[in-house]
């Protein structure tokens, strides 16, 4: 074959198919893009079988490739996925959560006051906890000493390692629906206790000004993971019209863009924590930092979460980037 006069009859049809790669097309369009470019990809394998690599084949090439750009699409750059998923998907995820998780913190702090208050109130109870001599020790020094005893750098890896842990616990096996509630339950009674020990030689007030500074941040984060695992338990028993692996699916995705955010607004608490709590500085300047961070987490989560979501934005992957779960007529 003639690659120059296969080239010469065919070239409005090619010049054709480039034009409607790079214009604004409607359905017809589409139709005849597609119908273009499966006829120009037949010349070129004739091409390739008659004459080998050539010009024209090469410039066949370039329009088929522009042609199948526009028919798949082509993913965004990293830093536009990056941006996305920080502007949009992420504070839409966590803004999906805000009602189950504050049912969750106002469940936990009740615990934490109950349990402390029941305990404190009985001297019988807290002395089953130890012996008064360690008990008093704890309260006077070892509550406070956890605070300085090792370098805040060390002091802050611990720590977000720690709550990260927590926090993998209510999401890895939030479809349980039992894990969630079993971590927080047991991370309430806990704080309850320590607080009746403190309550119990006049050192509530220390452990409130300890705690509040990196605490309001840290809780929060810890509420939101199991918020976040129990809606995929949720998902898993409730999926609504869709089929549970498609719900699963889909709030699994959701799930993952939480985690990875927790862990920077974990980071976050561990720096407060490791830095601020235990440094000489004021109470009102500790709680004012922690305050301030509780702040910025609360309102990229209700007010540019509550912007993005009301734009149509879920948490989860852009369609292209999960693939369509149903395609539907009509």
């Amino acid at each position: 074959m003639d690659a120059d006069a296969l080239t010469d009859a065919r070239r409005t049809e090619w010049e054709r198919l480039d034009e409607l790669s790079r214009a604004r097309l409607d359905g017809a369009g589409v139709d005849e893009l597609v119908v273009r470019y499966r006829a120009a990809s037949a010349d070129l394998a004739e091409l390739k079988t008659s004459v080998g690599d050539s010009p024209q084949g090469a410039y066949l090439s370039t329009i088929l490739v522009r042609a199948r750009l526009r028919l798949t699409g082509a993913s965004d750059s990293i830093l536009t996925q990056m941006a996305r998923f920080f502007r949009l998907q992420l504070p839409a995820a966590l803004y999906q959560l805000r009602w189950t998780t504050l049912v969750i913190a106002v469940s936990f702090l009740a615990v934490v006051v109950g349990t402390a208050a029941w305990i404190a109130s009985d001297p019988a109870l807290v002395a089953t906890l130890g012996p008064p001599d360690a008990l008093e020790q704890y309260a006077e020094e070892s509550f406070t000493g956890y605070y300085t005893e090792n370098p805040a750098a060390t002091f802050m890896g611990m720590v977000w390692t720690n709550n990260a842990w927590i926090t993998m616990q209510c999401v890895l096996f939030g479809i349980t629906g039992i894990w969630p509630i079993y971590v927080l339950v047991q991370n309430a009674i806990s704080t309850g206790i320590t607080g009746a020990i403190m309550a119990s030689y006049d050192k509530a007030d220390l452990m409130v000004l300890y705690i509040l500074p990196h605490g309001m941040l840290e809780l929060t984060c810890i509420f939101v993971a199991a918020a976040a695992g129990l809606h995929m338990f949720w998902a898993w028993v409730a999926p609504g019209h869709r089929s549970r692996g498609e719900a699963l699916a889909e709030q699994g995705r959701g799930l993952a863009t939480v985690a990875i955010g927790l862990v920077f607004a974990l980071l976050l608490a561990g720096l407060v924590e490791g830095f601020v709590t235990g440094w000489s500085l004021p109470w009102p300047v500790k709680i004012g930092i922690g305050a301030a961070a509780l702040a910025v987490f609360l309102i990229y989560m209700l007010v540019i979460g509550g912007r993005a979501y009301r734009q149509g934005e879920t948490g989860d992957l852009l369609e292209y980037e999960s693939g369509t779960a149903r395609l539907v007529t009509g």
